[in-house]
């Protein structure tokens, strides 16, 4: 931090900042003696804040280098030209927050919910002892987020425009709608983000890693993509061609009728790495034994179906509505069910014959953000699962191979978060 660039700010102490802070949650809570706080061009550097509600405070042009805001509600907070270098936002609140002209260069957002926030460019114009206009600035352009974290960010809706975030980290990150035109993402890190409805036009994506990334309905006119990695991102549908959708459909009937008879009638699928986005609603459908592997399936509604001893293998489930499927014995190894519903789920074993048993299979699935509260897990193996941030309240997990699984900042069923 330059100190001369800050001489004109006002510098609180933790002790004034914490005041400020009661003051503003006693006016929240309806408390007597609140008041809004208002940190405008004051210099909070250094300071922690962690968990405070400071939902609708003002702190344009602010400087909060350094600041620790983890987990703090800053809901519609006004950070207009503030200086939020390498500030700790963890798992923050900021939902429709004013984040116009702000710098960001190196923070932490990790986690973060900033649905509707607004990025976009902005200036602050101050007077100077003269009387003489100038830019205010903290050592940086407006509105950069370059080598910011936003891995797992919320940004759905979000104003990105023109926005600065060259290497910025997104990786994972929910940016449904998020509008991004002429934003500058050179070498940004967009692996694994969901960017459906997206609006990149425009933008400059040189460099990037956009790898396993989800494009649809994405706009990306005049965008630059040179040297960018878009491999394995998941794209629109193809043209609709109604001779391949109908044979789909006839094969799951078949199969349908295959499984309710035992074998008699109709006859096994085989839809590997088959696109099964334009299939109608399989919700409650009778597809035991199912043969899909590496099939796409984002978004599909497959509630209540049964899929018992199915090979799902690497299949793509993001998104996909499971809650209350039969899973038993499924195999999931390497799927990718980020963000799906997998809630009541029974992804208990199989019984085949006699004593033998077929455990589901969800080792190295990448599960991020999946919902699997109330789940059968038991017996099921997960060795390298990625669970990281998901809802595994009320889930059973008795005799399931748990190795090398990641739980990162996932809620945890009551009894196995106290034994872990």
């Amino acid at each position: 931090m330059n100190p001369a660039r800050h001489t004109s700010l006002t510098k609180l102490t933790l002790k004034e900042a914490s005041a400020a802070a009661d003051r503003h949650e006693m006016l929240y809570s309806g408390r007597l003696g609140g008041a809004r706080a208002s940190f405008a061009y004051c210099d909070l550097s250094g300071l922690d804040l962690a968990g405070r509600n400071l939902s609708d405070a003002d702190f344009t042009g602010a400087v909060l280098e350094e600041t620790n805001l983890a987990g703090a509600r800053l809901d519609a907070a006004s950070f207009f030209g503030a200086d939020l270098r390498r500030a700790n936002l963890v798992n923050a609140y900021m939902r429709r927050a004013d984040l116009r002209g702000a710098s960001l260069r190196g923070a932490n957002l990790m986690g973060t919910d900033l649905y509707e926030a607004d990025f976009r460019e902005g200036t602050i114009m101050t007077k100077d002892r003269h009387g003489n206009l100038r830019t205010l600035q903290h050592d940086a352009k407006p509105s950069e987020l370059p080598s910011a974290m936003l891995n797992s960010a919320n940004l759905e809706r979000a104003k990105l425009t023109g926005a600065m975030a060259v290497q910025a980290d997104f990786t994972d990150a929910v940016m449904k709608g998020c509008r991004l035109t002429r934003a500058n993402l050179r070498q940004a890190r967009l692996t694994g983000a969901n960017l459906e409805n997206a609006d990149l036009s425009g933008c400059d994506l040189t460099g990037a890693d956009l790898a396993g990334a989800i494009l649809v309905g994405a706009r990306m006119d005049f965008a630059n993509t040179h040297g960018a990695d878009l491999s394995h991102t998941l794209t629109d549908k193809s043209e609709p061609d109604p001779a391949e959708t109908k044979r789909i459909e006839e094969m799951l009937d078949a199969h349908a009728r295959w499984a309710a008879s035992d074998g008699r009638d109709g006859k096994p699928a085989d839809l590997s790495r088959l696109d099964l986005r334009r299939v109608r609603n399989l919700a409650h459908a009778k597809l035991t034994a199912l043969i899909a592997p590496g099939a796409v399936l984002y978004g599909v509604n497959l509630e209540g179906a049964s899929l018992q001893g199915s090979n799902l293998a690497g299949a793509d489930l993001r998104s996909a509505k499971l809650h209350g499927a039969d899973l038993r014995g499924v195999n999931l190894a390497g799927a990718k069910l980020g963000h799906a519903d997998l809630s009541d789920t029974n992804l208990g074993p199989l019984v085949i014959a006699g004593d033998r048993v077929l455990p589901a299979r969800l080792d190295n699935a990448e599960a991020r953000y999946a919902d699997f509260h109330g789940a059968d897990l038991r017996r099921a193996h997960m060795a390298g699962c990625d669970f990281a941030y998901g809802n595994l309240t009320g889930a059973d997990f008795r005799d399931a191979d748990l190795t090398d699984v990641n739980f990162l900042g996932a809620k945890l069923p009551m009894l196995f978060a106290e034994s872990a």
